[in-house]
């Protein structure tokens, strides 16, 4: 590790891999990047705990693009990211399934089909017969809508992904180091460097807060307000007695809970009835969730589903942005060499194509030069302007 460097990225995990692998690989880019993360077997990262999908079905344009873009950039990613050995990626295209069970809520999805559309989505919005006719399995009585899209929408490998960006920034010449960041020197409208907990300082150019759950931690080191906080997800692998005879799209059942193919299995998900903020250590796992909300809800939806077995089951973080679960990115328009790449809200894996070549693009050129994401900036978390997206789970 050098004593100073162009790009220091606080954390490691998807977003600090895909910013520096974006940036190292940059050819206008002629820099020194240095990613530190805390714990390198990234046992109880975000990254590590994600369902890897995908999906086009949001109400905001912008998402829409992202999405769009990841999806291209995961189907080409041996060219997109010119590792010539790099795996082929394939996505799972079961695509998601959002059920409405009130005419407001299809009204909502109406809505955002036409938006999708106009963007060249190919999400469809369904009847419940249309439903029924597709997938005989759903039980639909209360049910009037839904909207379904099953092109380049699912499940994709996000940790052969990850492997392959961090793989693919090392060759290009960054360094990774274990080490946890403590502080950091600010002067006027910059931070000039980092502390480690080891003592150790290093001087930097731009600092990339890539913290995940701890990403308001990160921010407040350089004397900054970052409306992000760890929240509890979880996720259960089961076993069906009398398994589906056709892929499960992701279903977002109006109770809240999620359920979908996973291989020869399946997976369902949820938030807790508590949802409030964690603290960052906190992996306590609540083993009534289970059989008080998720087995009823995928049971009742999906009767096939009411002789189960849990195989599997593990609680994550979201980097749960409170003021509109959207993404946080850019420049703090104070500190402008403090780079965001925050606030995913269970939308990070997916965004993670798009979003690490936008920061690249913007330490690099001080612009956006493909998609510009300056409505994800801070300056919205300052004004209090949320960006109303209406298709979160």
């Amino acid at each position: 590790m050098n004593a100073a460097y162009d790009v220091v990225i606080v954390g490691g995990a998807i977003y600090g891999a895909s910013v520096a692998f974006h940036l190292a690989t940059d050819p206008d880019f002629d820099g020194t990047i240095l990613v530190v993360e805390r714990d390198p077997t990234y046992q109880f990262a975000s990254t590590s705990h994600t369902n890897s999908c995908i999906r086009q079905q949001f109400s905001e344009p912008l998402n829409v693009q992202i999405s769009q873009y990841g999806a291209e950039y995961i189907l080409n990613f041996r060219a997109r990211s010119g590792m010539e050995d790099a795996p082929a990626l394939r996505l799972h295209s079961f695509g998601y399934m959002y059920l409405a069970d009130t005419p407001a809520f299809a009204t909502a999805l109406q809505a955002s089909q036409r938006v999708q559309a106009s963007l060249g989505a190919g999400t469809r919005h369904m009847t419940r017969d249309q439903i029924a006719a597709a997938y005989p399995f759903y039980a639909l009585d209360d049910i009037i809508a839904g909207n379904h899209n099953t092109v380049n929408e699912g499940y994709f490998d996000g940790g052969t992904l990850f492997d392959w960006w961090k793989r693919g920034a090392k060759r290009a010449g960054v360094t990774f180091v274990t080490a946890e960041v403590t502080g950091m020197t600010r002067t006027g409208d910059r931070v000039t460097a980092v502390q480690l907990k080891s003592g150790t300082e290093v001087a930097c150019n731009w600092v990339v807060n890539a913290s995940g759950p701890r990403g308001a931690l990160t921010a407040a080191m350089a004397g900054l307000t970052l409306p992000v906080e760890p929240r509890k997800r979880y996720t259960f692998v089961f076993q069906a007695e009398t398994p589906l005879d056709r892929d499960l799209p992701l279903t977002i059942d109006p109770s809240g809970v999620h359920v979908r193919t996973d291989g020869t299995y399946y997976m369902a998900g949820c938030p807790p009835e508590d949802d409030h903020p964690v603290d960052p250590t906190d992996f306590a796992f609540d083993h009534t969730l289970w059989e008080d909300k998720v087995w009823p809800a995928i049971a009742t939806r999906i009767p096939a589903f009411e002789r189960v077995k849990v195989i599997n089951s593990w609680v994550g973080h979201y980097a749960y942005n409170t003021l509109d679960q959207n993404a946080v990115v850019g420049p703090h328009p104070q500190v402008a060499n403090f780079i965001f790449v925050n606030g995913f809200s269970g939308h990070g894996l997916q965004q993670s194509p798009a979003l690490g070549r936008g920061m690249a693009e913007w330490i690099t050129h001080g612009a956006y030069r493909t998609l510009d994401l300056t409505a994800l900036g801070y300056a919205r978390i300052a004004a209090n302007r949320p960006i109303v997206e209406k298709a979160i789970i």
